[in-house]
Order: C-alpha cells, then sequence, then structure tokens
C-alpha cells in the first residue's frame, strides 16, 4: 500500500509537465500551427498549476522554492550566455558578417559539385552564426534560386541547406542548444565539442559523399564581391572557444570586434552598433523567460518527489550505462515532439537527464552530447518544427516534400544510437 502511495504521489507530482503539454498541445492542434501558442503562456499556466497543487506547504514558501529554481546558478549563468550570444549575433548581423560568410561560402563551392559545396556552406554558415533558422533564410533562397538556373530538385536542394544548418546548430558555440545542454549538464563548451564532434563528424562525411557521388554538371554562381574582414569575428569566436577560453569571455570578444570592424568599415555606427546588440539581447528576451519558467518549474516537480518518481520509472528495468544513455535520448525526443523547438526540449529534461547520468556513471559531457544530438534529430526531421516551416514557406514547397530528402539528421541520429551501443567514442 505504501508502494502504491509513494508511485501516485510521483505520478501526481509530474502533472504540471502534463499540463504543459496538454495546454500547449491541445491549442496546436486544434488551431493547426505549432507556433500560434507561445510557449512562454504555457509554462506559465504549468508553473501556476505546480504552485497550486504544491501541498503541506505555505503560499510564501511554495513561492521561494519556484524562485529558488527560476534564480538557480545555473539558469542565471545560461541567461548570461544567453544574453551575450543574442547581442553578438545581432551585432554580427547588423555589420554583415552573416552575407559576407555566405557570399564566401558560395565563392568557394566547386563549381560542378554544387550539391556538396551547398552542404559545406550550410555546414559553414550554421557553425558561424550558431542559429539552424538563421541558415535557413540565409540560404534557402540561395538553394531555390540555384534550383531555378540548373533545374535540380527544389526539394533536395532545400534538404541540402535544412541539414546542414543542424550541423552547426548541434556543434557551435553560440548555439542555444549547445548553451542549454552545456549548463544542464554543468560541463564546458569545448569539452562538449571535442565530445560530439567524434560523434557526428561521421555523419556529415558519409552525406557529403552521398552529394559527391550525386553531382551534377552545373556551376554555381559567383557573388561580385567578397568581404572577408567581416567573417573575422565568426572565426575568432570559433578559435578562441575550441582553445579553451571561457565563453563569456569569447562572446564579450566577438562583440567588441564586430564593433570594431562594423565602425571600421563603415557598416554602421556606434549607435547603430548599440541598437543592434540591444534587438539581439531583446530578442532572446522569451528564450530568458522560458527558461527561468521551466527552472522554477522542475524545482518544484523535484520538491514534490516527480523527478525521483521519473527516474526510477525510466531506469526502473535499465542495468547499465547503454540504457541509461537510451533512455536519456527518448526523453528529449519525446519532450522535443511536444514542443517543437530543441532548445525547450533540453532546457525542459536537462535537470533529469542530468540525474540519470549521475546515477549511472555517465560522463556529463556525454550526456549533454546526447541531449543536443537527439534533439537536433528530432526537431530536424519534425514537420511542424520552426526550421522545415520556414524553408517550405521560402520556397512553396510542402515539409513533407523536403524530409524526403533529409539525410543528414537521419545519419546523424544513426551514428548517435552506434555510439550508444557500441561506447563510442571510449575515452569519454
Amino acid at each position: 500500500m505504501t508502494n502504491i502511495r509513494t508511485r501516485l504521489k510521483g505520478l501526481f507530482a509530474l502533472t504540471p509537465l502534463i499540463v504543459f503539454m496538454v495546454s500547449y498541445l491541445a491549442v496546436s492542434l486544434i488551431t493547426g500551427d505549432f507556433y500560434k501558442m507561445p510557449i512562454s503562456v504555457a509554462f506559465l499556466i504549468a508553473s501556476v498549476y505546480a504552485i497550486a497543487i504544491t501541498r503541506n506547504k505555505p503560499f510564501n514558501r511554495r513561492i521561494e522554492h519556484f524562485s529558488a529554481g527560476a534564480s538557480n546558478q545555473n539558469v542565471l549563468l545560461m541567461i548570461w550566455i544567453f544574453v551575450l550570444a543574442g547581442a553578438f549575433a545581432e551585432s554580427a548581423r547588423a555589420m554583415g558578417a552573416v552575407d559576407a560568410t555566405v557570399a564566401l561560402t558560395m565563392y568557394l563551392l566547386p563549381a560542378k559539385l554544387l550539391p556538396a559545396g551547398l552542404f559545406i556552406a550550410a555546414c559553414f554558415v550554421s557553425i558561424s552564426v550558431g542559429t539552424s533558422v538563421g541558415t535557413v533564410v540565409a540560404l534557402v533562397p540561395v538553394a531555390a534560386g540555384l534550383a531555378e538556373q540548373t533545374a535540380l530538385n527544389p526539394a533536395w536542394l532545400t534538404a541540402i541547406v535544412v541539414g546542414g544548418a543542424f550541423f552547426g546548430d548541434n556543434l557551435s558555440f553560440i548555439s542555444d542548444t549547445t548553451i542549454a545542454a552545456t549548463r544542464t549538464q554543468e560541463c564546458e563548451l569545448k569539452d562538449k565539442f571535442r565530445l560530439n564532434v567524434r560523434i557526428v563528424a561521421p555523419a556529415a562525411l558519409i552525406t557529403l559523399c552521398i552529394y559527391l557521388f550525386t553531382a551534377t554538371d552545373v556551376a554555381a554562381p559567383t557573388p561580385e564581391r567578397i568581404e572577408g574582414i567581416k567573417i573575422v569575428p565568426y572565426l575568432l569566436v570559433l578559435a578562441t572557444a575550441i582553445s579553451g577560453l571561457n565563453v563569456m569571455k569569447v562572446l564579450l570578444l566577438g562583440i567588441v570586434s564586430t564593433g570594431v570592424i562594423g565602425i571600421a568599415t563603415g557598416s554602421f555606427g556606434a549607435l547603430e552598433w548599440c541598437t543592434g546588440m540591444g534587438q539581439g539581447i531583446t530578442g532572446m528576451g522569451e528564450l530568458i523567460i522560458i527558461t527561468m519558467l521551466a527552472g522554477g518549474l522542475l524545482e518544484l516537480i523535484r520538491v514534490n518527489g516527480g523527478i525521483d518518481y521519473l527516474i526510477n520509472l525510466m531506469t526502473r528495468h535499465i542495468s547499465g550505462r547503454r540504457g541509461a544513455e537510451g533512455s536519456i535520448a527518448a526523453l528529449v525526443c519525446m519532450a522535443n515532439l511536444c514542443t517543437a523547438n530543441n532548445t525547450i526540449a533540453i532546457l525542459s529534461v536537462g535537470t533529469i537527464a542530468r540525474d540519470i547520468a549521475d546515477r549511472f556513471g555517465i560522463d556529463r559531457r556525454r550526456s549533454a552530447s546526447l541531449l543536443d544530438t537527439f534533439s537536433c534529430l528530432t526537431q530536424g526531421v519534425l514537420p511542424y518544427g520552426a526550421q522545415l516551416l520556414m524553408a517550405a514557406g521560402l520556397t512553396g514547397l510542402s515539409p513533407l516534400n523536403i524530409i524526403g530528402y533529409l539525410y543528414y539528421p537521419i545519419i546523424m541520429g544513426a551514428c548517435a544510437v552506434l555510439a550508444i551501443i557500441l561506447r563510442y567514442p571510449r575515452k569519454f
């Protein structure tokens, strides 16, 4: 009887997550639009419900628990990184770094190997700008134009860009998914990168080989002007991050470099630079609010015993690390299916994944890589995900048409599954 009561208590403690998923999914399904219901509102509804069902504690004490979770050291550090990443990304865009990066990658495209070159371009742009959506917005119109000029399948070229976009989303030091994964698992960005690249690099190489073998005899257009100096901030951020410099110092260095180069080249003035940074910070507003609400919500679930119950439930029949890693992968995939946002999925289950990792002796760098990789896999093939909806909107195609040519996310997922089964890389 006591065991049954404990299970019921644990299950009841998890109901705020169910309230969140229902409130988000119900509206999304009714309206037929997964972006009609703001995720922040769904989290607010779930948070109010979680406070209401927390028993045996005065109201002020419940608020204290929620606030403690929302202001957790890792949550606040993550918010600082989001602020700096937003300021850097927008100031770099205002300076013309995105356009310069696209122009350079198009210039470097192998003339007769357009699909492979387009994939390399998407990988380079996405790892530079740190956003799959930004890469889709920048390169999908280029892919559509190339399809018109070369008579190649537009769905195929669009899928090449989307696949490459998730390469950078998974690895970039300024990607919000990477930041969320490393902060929730309490590990360093550079360490997660070194492990993660070993898992996904084979997938990228296999995908590249597919495009090389399916090459056609067409030429890629060459941009009229290339401003290589404007790519320096991205290269600087990438190099300093890999070298091990603290991520906040890396982003500050990137912000300063965009200002110096932008003013020196006449791309903007000091005031426009500040305006760009402000817009970037403001653009992170909803993600910051969601991060705090998720932190508070998960803290109340933990206080009520829901986290322990979920971990026990998912690991009940697991006897080793492979099963535990599989449960982490399944957890983030399930969350991503419900939220249609890989960053929010990681934030929602990151604490649970870290507890599972600790219980089964899984390296925190490995759990961070699993969270990031499997969330990108799910988001990459989700027909109602922002990336595919954006790509479809820019080309007039159906997301389902594009999914049929999405090689990289599928191969990346297969490599990640093999990494779990084969315990690769052994070093980690």
